[in-house]
């Protein structure tokens, strides 16, 4: 009986029940787009500003301040504290290795451009102590395999998957091979192009090397050398070991919550703050691996990160409510409406001895049919907004979360129910005797 009084309703009164439906339908798509791309945008947009660089900087923990004058190291080669690469393998067995999408170690050393040739022609500087002869080489890995302890297989990093964003004329150098590439300052300044040899020299020690791109990135780099590591090792005899690490990790954006001390944590909430991608955490599972280094973050991309993952999320979730609030009001129009179209027959059923629990439920019921129907409806019509915002925003629609299903409808329903709310108080309040009248 309760069904059939409920079913004959929408067969009386189909318009109204339309618009209420299709409000919920209107609110839960929104809602269903925006919850879509806020799950993802979290991922995607930590991607994205991977491409920007590098965002952890490890160093030795006891190691000499730099000497740098016009961008130039001008310490010892000997001078300061180095890591050994053999290590390196070991950041992909941290607890979160996968959020790990590349590292690349590097080694600084000052060296002097003696010559540069092209075939059998070879220009020697007269001068070599001539301050715009000097500089420095950045012994780094382009693309170099890392093999990972415990069967972890191989893991192919170096700067391009830390800094993939740097701009390059010509092609990388090979990791073994006499190649390098030379920032767009240093090769303007040396007039100095793609195919040639220079001749270096670091202190007794002698290279040379084949220019295979030109390479700008807007900071140090374009007034260096970029040369395979295993050169600059040579050079400076240090085998196998490098002075700086740069990672490059997804992380969260940092909250209150991640900046406190871990000291003053406990058991449980150390174990909360360990257990979530922040960059604190990583930083301290890199430095448990990697004894006697320090980790710090690189604050201006960190922050960057945070402040713009944190502002797009909120602006996703106040998009949602909106949605939500809007569908919400428009049920509440709709149910008051028809509360006071039937009152003479909500009345009639009081009379007839039916209890303010079963009246409040039969309007309950009609209300969340509608919430399902439209839910229903909203998540098909949510999902292609949210193929279209990620298509047009991020270039990749986003994946399809059926978790969201019963999200969606248990929000269509307490839309529902929050629209019914004033309405259904009204309903459950009536006094029969006095309507029956027509008072």
């Amino acid at each position: 009986m309760f069904v059939r009084l409920i079913t004959d309703s929408f067969t009386r009164q189909p318009r109204r029940k339309l618009l209420t439906t299709v409000a919920l339908a209107l609110g839960t798509a929104i809602a269903t787009a925006t919850l879509t791309v806020a799950l993802d945008v979290g991922d995607r947009l930590a991607r994205e500003f991977r491409t920007l660089g590098a965002n952890l900087r490890v160093t030795p923990e006891a190691d000499t301040l730099p000497l740098e004058i016009g961008g130039v190291d001008y310490r010892p080669v000997d001078s300061g504290v180095f890591l050994s690469e053999a290590q390196l393998g070991e950041l992909k067995t941290i607890f979160w290795r996968n959020n790990v999408i590349g590292f690349a170690p590097f080694l600084d050393i000052p060296i002097v451009i003696t010559s540069v040739g092209n075939g059998d022609y070879l220009k020697s500087y007269p001068n070599p102590n001539d301050p715009a002869l000097r500089t420095t080489l950045i012994g780094t890995w382009y693309r170099h395999n890392v093999p990972v302890p415990n069967g972890g297989g191989v893991f192919s990093t170096g700067v391009a998957s830390t800094n993939p964003g740097w701009q390059i004329e010509g092609r990388w150098f090979s990791d073994d091979s006499a190649e390098a590439v030379l920032g767009s300052n240093l090769a303007h300044r040396g007039a100095i192009k793609t195919g040639q040899m220079l001749e270096i020299r670091a202190g007794d020690a002698r290279s040379q090397l084949i220019v295979t791109g030109i390479i700008s990135t807007g900071g140090p780099e374009d007034d260096a050398i970029i040369a395979p590591l295993v050169i600059a090792q040579r050079l400076s005899g240090k085998a196998g070991q490098y002075r700086q690490l740069l990672v490059s990790v997804l992380t969260k954006p940092e909250d209150a919550f991640s900046q406190r001390d871990p000291k003053s944590m406990n058991p449980a909430e150390f174990d909360r703050w360990y257990c979530s991608p922040y960059i604190s955490s990583i930083s301290r599972q890199i430095q448990e691996q990697l004894p006697g280094v320090t980790v710090r973050p690189i604050r201006q991309v960190a922050e960057g990160e945070g402040q713009i993952l944190s502002r797009v999320q909120a602006l996703m979730w106040l998009v949602t409510f909106a949605a939500l609030l809007a569908a919400a009001l428009a049920v509440a129009s709709t149910a008051g409406t028809t509360v006071l179209e039937r009152t003479a027959e909500v009345a009639l059923m009081k009379a007839l001895g039916a209890r303010r629990r079963l009246v409040g439920a039969f309007f309950l019921g009609e209300q969340w049919f509608m919430a399902i129907v439209g839910g229903l409806l909203g998540y098909v019509g949510g999902r292609g907004l949210a193929y279209t915002l990620g298509q047009h925003v991020f270039g990749v629609s986003p994946s399809t979360r059926l978790i969201l299903l019963p999200v969606i409808l248990g929000l269509a329903a307490a839309v529902a129910t929050a629209g019914s709310l004033l309405p259904l108080r009204r309903v459950m309040q009536l006094d029969p005797a006095p309507a029956l009248r027509g008072e």
